[in-house]
């Protein structure tokens, strides 16, 4: 199966994108899933079609998905929310607050992807939209596999054997609270390793990747650099950037010029931060962007004659590496001379000038505060050492 990822800010039409990048592909014979992860869908509103849970077939060889992100909490979280229940009774909380507080920050959309699984299992469908929440969020919460293998394999087993010697006792001296018993402990082992799981199917190179849509705005093409320094960051593989509502050729003169001015000048900045990953542009539509048709003519112009289901680019831009020293930050840089490259930092962000082009690079938290040691261009990429924060030295 073919996964293909589409993320980005709201509002910038990704949802429109992913939609438009099914039909062309199960116009082209391809069996296609679309599914949305994202609790605020409207997907249903893009194909002018009622969708559900489950996959709804929407023409041939294509279905859609809207994830019902309560069922899905439910039925993989169940056994954890009847004992946070009992928590909360005991702690005199009302039952409207512990309902607020069963499912922690980030977890339904998490539920939501497990779906992911399914499909992928069933054998059902030759490529897997997924139409991601705005933030991206469930991708950083995919990004601790080794922490928590390390976790289920050293240290929950103890926890289980303590928490199953000590819950009686612990019931009798607090007068009722119990420590979770075997069932939930056992679904929340099964959820790790369903997030493990996920993990390994989105960082296979030869099946996922992540496509980011963007606006030509300042404020988006910020959010979108840093977005994309955390995919690299853990390993996913980002093989386009689409260029949403870009303004035609046609649009004239007056009120339009300025705008055509900025954006002409913010494809530059795209095109120069993202290097080598392709960059894809799609013009604001004509008329608004809703049924079979109108998602047909987006995909046209998005891809033109290039196949959407094709992986686009493989390979790390950007890669972290722990030294004694303190870290190491690589950035890709092909067919650049040495004498052609200027870095410059300022706070958490670096500014790399690549003869008359510039990229703004956004640094993750592990290497902001930390000052740069050295900085070189070996084998096609930028090797930029960072020492030791001021608090670490102290220690």
């Amino acid at each position: 199966m073919r996964i293909i990822v589409y993320t980005g800010k709201g509002g910038v039409g990704k949802t429109s994108v992913a939609a438009a990048t099914g039909v062309r592909l199960a116009s082209e014979g391809l069996r296609t899933l679309i599914m949305s992860t994202d609790a605020a869908h409207n997907l249903s509103d893009c194909f002018l079609k009622s969708l559900g849970p489950e996959p709804v077939q929407i023409t041939e060889n294509l279905w859609g998905q809207e994830v019902d992100h309560i069922r899905e909490t439910e039925r993989n979280w169940k056994a954890v929310q009847t004992w946070l229940k009992g928590v909360m009774n005991w702690s005199g909380l009302n039952d409207v607050s512990a309902e607020e507080i069963l499912t922690f920050p980030g977890m339904e959309e998490l539920f939501s992807l497990l779906r992911m699984i399914d499909h992928v299992k069933s054998e059902r469908y030759d490529v897997l939209i997924i139409d991601c929440a705005p933030t991206g969020e469930t991708l950083r919460l995919l990004s601790y596999p080794n922490m928590i293998t390390w976790w289920l394999d050293k240290i929950f087993p103890f926890q289980r054997r303590v928490a199953r010697l000590a819950r009686p006792v612990t019931k009798l001296v607090t007068g009722g609270f119990e420590l979770p018993d075997e069932e939930s402990l056992s679904e929340i082992e099964q959820l790790f390793r369903k997030v493990i799981e996920i993990q390994n199917i989105l960082l296979d190179h030869a099946t996922t990747s992540i496509r980011v849509v963007v606006n030509p705005e300042k404020i988006v093409i910020a959010e979108a650099r840093r977005a994309f320094t955390y995919l690299n960051l853990y390993g996913f593989n980002t093989d386009a950037i689409i260029v949403n509502r870009m303004l035609p050729e046609e649009a004239g003169v007056g009120y339009w010029e300025d705008w055509k001015v900025r954006q002409a000048q913010y494809i530059q900045d795209i095109e120069g931060s993202f290097h080598p990953i392709p960059v894809f542009r799609v013009p604001l539509m004509k008329k608004e962007v809703a049924g079979i048709e109108s998602l047909q003519l987006l995909a046209n112009e998005a891809f033109g004659e290039k196949n959407p289901k094709e992986i686009f680019y493989v390979g790390k831009v950007e890669e972290v590496e722990k030294t004694e020293e303190g870290y190491v930050f690589y950035l890709a840089f092909p067919f650049v001379e040495r004498t052609d490259l200027n870095l410059t930092q300022r706070g958490d962000e670096l500014t790399i000038q690549v003869g008359s082009y510039r990229r703004k690079v956004y640094l993750p938290r592990l290497l902001t505060g930390r000052p740069i040691l050295e900085a070189r261009f070996t084998d096609q990429r930028l090797r930029i050492t960072f020492g030791k924060r001021e608090s670490e030295v102290e220690k």
